[in-house]
């Protein structure tokens, strides 16, 4: 029996919101606390850019998984590995909580985290393909930007709950109970939601465009170098400017404001409002990207976020609630310009029996070199010159390439999924 594409858009988004949810924490809490905890024996911004890169980590995993879970995914469907991914990101965050610090073990520590963020990458790397596709294989083209968009919405709502969940704590614990055992209660509260997420994955069907897709012998990763090579390198140009800006908005903004002097609950604040709009709004682009085509949402968000973020830090450096919050929500309405009509415009480029593999591969090695060095880099250009400027820069190179990447590829807007089978 057919699931219903409401049904099939609230199972992806509440396991994309969960899978985010676990990822972000790291990373706020990598701004917050890792740096303190494990690895207390560097300076303070040392340390955090130690605790930035065990986050990066994560990001060199995602491919990997993007591989695997891609391999599968194309093989076999797209609900079972899904179930996977989401067991295997709440197993890492679980745990992570429940680690020893260095207070008590040493350089284990940080060992055993880098250890389970690896886990988490690699989960995430399967994840994200086969959320958007089982979303947009069950929807119809006229309106595949709209539904396809709701999984992305997860991110902002992963982190929506995660920098809620902090800022709430950071509320009501002083900064020694926070710091002593308050960070571990977001990360045992993921086990709590994923079995939420997973009573309502079980309950979904494989979507019928892959049903009926002819299998294919040749693994899908030789379909996709062979068919798809250009639409890889578009997917990762496409992702520079959204991947890396996402994480300098929502992540490196907390460090940014501490070596300003500005309350974590400030920034935290700010993020959690900016988030909620972020959240609300990624579905409209989507569906505006229905009515006008993929690429000139897309053009319109890579060349605003590569403008804004020359105004973004000397609104952050003001100190002022206010200002903070406008500049990180209308960062994120142009990410949101990006991200939301990505899931449909990335699916449209593949054929069915291949499509897992060629948009979680394209996805996840943009990730490397965006998401997972963004908040590294920003960290070290801040260290080494004391300014931001050289961090705007690196973010308004990223959106060139971006542009270029977009303009090159083809409009997308209103494909059949099931016409384009391409076999391997």
């Amino acid at each position: 029996m057919a699931t219903s594409i409401k049904k099939i858009v609230g199972a992806s988004l509440i396991g994309t919101t969960i899978e985010w949810y676990d990822f972000f924490l790291y990373g706020s809490a990598a701004a917050l606390v890792f740096n303190k905890l494990f690895f207390p024996e560097s300076d303070p911004l040392t340390g955090t850019l130690l605790a930035f890169l065990t986050y990066a980590v994560g990001f060199i995993a995602r491919p990997l998984g993007g591989l695997v879970f891609g391999h599968f995914g194309d093989r076999f469907g797209r609900k079972t590995l899904l179930v996977v991914s989401l067991l295997l990101m709440g197993a890492a965050t679980f745990l992570i909580g429940l680690l020893p610090t260095h207070a008590s073990v040493g350089a284990a520590a940080p060992l055993l985290l880098t250890a389970l963020r690896l886990v988490q990458g690699f989960a995430l790397g399967g994840e994200w393909g086969g959320a958007v596709l089982i979303v947009s294989e069950h929807g119809d083209a006229a309106r595949r930007g709209f539904w396809a968009s709701w999984p992305q919405a997860g991110a902002p709502g992963g982190n929506l709950l995660a920098t809620g969940v902090l800022a709430l704590l950071a509320t009501v614990q002083s900064g020694e109970t926070f710091l002593s055992w308050g960070w571990r209660v977001p990360f045992l509260l993921s086990g709590v939601l994923v079995v939420v997420g997973l009573w309502i994955r079980l309950t979904i069907t494989e979507s019928k465009v892959f049903q009926e897709a002819p299998p294919v012998e040749t693994p899908p990763i030789l379909g996709v170098l062979r068919h798809h090579s250009k639409d890889v390198v578009i997917a990762i140009g496409a992702r520079l400017a959204e991947n890396i800006s996402f994480y300098l908005l929502t992540v490196f903004v907390i460090t940014y404001a501490k070596t300003l002097s500005i309350d974590n609950s400030t920034v935290l604040g700010a993020v959690l409002i900016a988030s909620a709009i972020h959240f609300v709004t990624i579905p409209v682009w989507g569906a505006l990207s229905d009515r006008v085509g993929r690429r000139p949402i897309y053009l319109t968000g890579a060349a605003g976020i590569g403008l804004w973020i020359f105004a973004f830090f000397p609104l952050v450096r003001t100190g002022s609630f206010a200002l903070i919050t406008l500049a990180v929500t209308v960062g994120l309405l142009f990410h949101g310009m990006m991200y939301g009509p990505q899931a449909a415009f990335f699916s449209e480029l593949f054929g069915t029996r291949m499509r897992y593999t060629g948009v979680s591969i394209g996805a996840q090695l943009s990730a490397i070199v965006a998401g997972a060095l963004a908040p590294v880099i920003a960290v070290a250009l801040l260290k080494e010159y004391g300014s931001a400027v050289p961090i705007s820069i690196y973010l308004g190179i990223a959106a060139v390439l971006t542009l270029v990447a977009v303009f090159l590829a083809r409009e997308t807007r209103g494909a059949d999924l099931a016409a384009e089978r391409i076999d391997a």
